[in-house]
């Protein structure tokens, strides 16, 4: 338990602590640092309760169909995502991403059947993403030019999902991935270095706002898109390769410091954080980085976020996640792994996020229908949940604003788990003593999710309004010993989620169980068990 500033939080359920008088309207603001955002908060019930949300990872960058880091990688000569370009588009010189993004109109876009089909497969909450690495604010933003009321599909995106996903029932949540787009977009000032454009610098490298006259970009200013030079390639080389290996060493690290030459950069960041903020009042914020942005900046911008959902709500109960926090950090905001796995049953509420395919739109996962299944997705779920924590879930939408009809399925699939196992072993529950057992092994890291095959035995367990759920990540066509169950706990009843007959017995190992062979579709099967001595 711990004592904040508003008083004793730490371990009070979410109706306990909305019980608490709002703050008075003369309370100090929240000290932008580690320890008064530590002291300050606490992670919401509504969070720990919500389980599963699903993402709408949506940006210009989804109009190609070519996957991830199109606006970065279309620049790079001799990347296939150059070559995309230059068939589809032109020369990176004459058409540059900029163009992409006017070409982003979200024509077929459907947002209340989404947000339904994602209520209906369990999500809790929505994601939206607000500015990508691309630097195209997607909201009405009073701080940067380049959003989506005035490029592309000319409306405002956020406040369209925010506006449904309320309606729904849901929490609402935005992404904020432009911190990265200063060190991102240099490769758009650079040039081809060998062929018949040899040395011809991209359209980031010479457009100014003045060029825009009479074009449907009048009156924006290019280097505001692309963040302006900070790491040029210099003239003179004169190979493909010579000129990547220029890149990787100067502009192709992931930076999370702030870029000294271009302190406006930084500034306008921060401006446009706060009034996503106070505009959409979002529930949750996932920040895209290793620890928060720009140092002091993005505790300056954590903390502004706290003092307005103390203003709205009397607390901070919003969601902050970031990857790679010290369990220092982790008192003040929740722990991010982006595409991987904890090999623990964590202490602090924690989140990961994935994808069932690349993060941008892929017209290849569908050609090749190679999609994360639903079954897989389920298994992730499990294994989060199990150790203390969230998924979320991106299901990558077209530039037109649709999902294909292999997502369809996936979701599907996903919807009718929840429906049958959801509300007694995944919403609301909490971890038990142990995780859960089994053969295979998993490291906890970041981006080591297809490393992971779960076999049978593998269990993952969940306690839920005072009974014991455990669910078999691969179906058992054998009967499983259950090794975690104590030796002197008595059993009373074992029942299969959804129906089935189940037998179970004691042997020298633990509680022997035997499952029905799966049908057809059928996948993670969950069993309750109640009895004493379990909880």
């Amino acid at each position: 338990m711990r004592v904040t500033r508003r008083g004793v939080l730490g371990s009070m359920g979410g109706s306990a602590a909305a019980a608490l008088a709002p703050l008075p309207a003369a309370s100090a603001p929240i000290e932008p640092n580690w320890s008064a955002l530590g002291n300050a908060y606490a992670v919401p019930e509504w969070f720990r309760d919500a389980k599963f949300g699903i993402w709408a990872h949506w940006s210009a960058q989804c109009v190609p169909e070519n996957g991830d880091w199109y606006g970065r990688q279309m620049y790079q000569q001799g990347n296939p995502f150059y070559e995309h370009h230059l068939k589809h588009y032109g020369h990176p010189a004459d058409t540059g991403f900029m163009e992409i993004e006017n070409l982003w109109k979200a024509e077929n876009w459907d947002p209340e059947h989404l947000i339904g089909l994602y209520k209906a497969a369990g999500a809790k909450y929505f994601m939206a993403l607000g500015c990508h690495h691309d630097n195209l604010d997607t909201f009405d933003s009073k701080h940067h030019a380049w959003n989506t009321l005035r490029v592309g599909p000319k409306r405002d995106i956020i406040g369209t999902w925010e506006k449904i996903v309320r309606r729904e029932g849901l929490r609402f949540g935005v992404s904020n991935h432009s911190s990265h787009a200063w060190h991102w977009w240099q490769t758009a000032y650079g040039y081809d270095a060998e062929g018949p454009r040899a040395g011809e610098r991209y359209d980031a490298f010479r457009l100014r706002k003045e060029d825009g006259a009479g074009k449907w970009w009048d009156g924006l200013d290019p280097q505001e898109l692309y963040t302006g030079p900070s790491m040029v390639p210099p003239g003179g080389i004169t190979t493909k390769e010579a000129m990547q290996d220029w890149v990787d060493v100067h502009s192709g690290r992931w930076m999370e410091f702030a870029p000294e030459q271009n302190p406006l950069f930084v500034a306008k960041w921060l401006l446009r954080q706060k009034d996503m903020v106070e505009k959409y009042k979002p529930d949750i914020i996932y920040q895209d980085g290793y620890g928060l942005p720009f140092g002091s900046v993005g505790l300056e911008a954590l903390a502004h976020y706290y003092d307005h959902a103390n203003q709205v709500n009397g607390a901070p109960d919003v969601v902050m996640t970031v990857n790679s926090l010290s369990d220092f950090q982790q008192r003040a905001l929740v722990e991010s792994v982006e595409r991987g796995f904890s090999d623990r049953l964590r202490a602090r509420p924690w989140q990961t996020a994935t994808c069932i395919g690349d993060w941008h739109y892929s017209r290849w996962r569908y050609d090749a229908k190679g999609y994360v299944p639903a079954e897989r997705v389920i298994q992730r779920l499990c294994d989060v949940v199990s150790k203390n924590g969230n998924l979320l879930l991106s299901i990558p939408v077209r530039g037109d604003g649709t999902i294909d009809s292999e997502e369809e399925k996936i979701v599907a699939g996903i919807t009718a788990w929840t429906k049958r196992n959801g509300d007694a072993a995944i919403f609301g529950s909490r971890p038990w003593r142990v995780f859960g057992e089994g053969p295979t092994k998993v490291t906890g890291a970041a981006f080591n999710e297809g490393k992971v095959e779960f076999a049978p035995g593998d269990v993952r367990y969940t306690v839920n309004k005072g009974a014991l759920y455990a669910a078999f990540l691969k179906w058992p066509d054998a009967p499983v010993t259950l090794k975690s169950i104590p030796a002197d706990a008595q059993i009373e009843r074992i029942a299969l989620l959804g129906g089935g007959k189940t037998k179970f017995a004691r042997n020298a190992g633990g509680l022997e169980v035997t499952l029905p062979r799966a049908r057809p579709g059928d996948f993670v099967p969950v069993i309750k068990i109640d009895g004493r001595g379990l909880i």
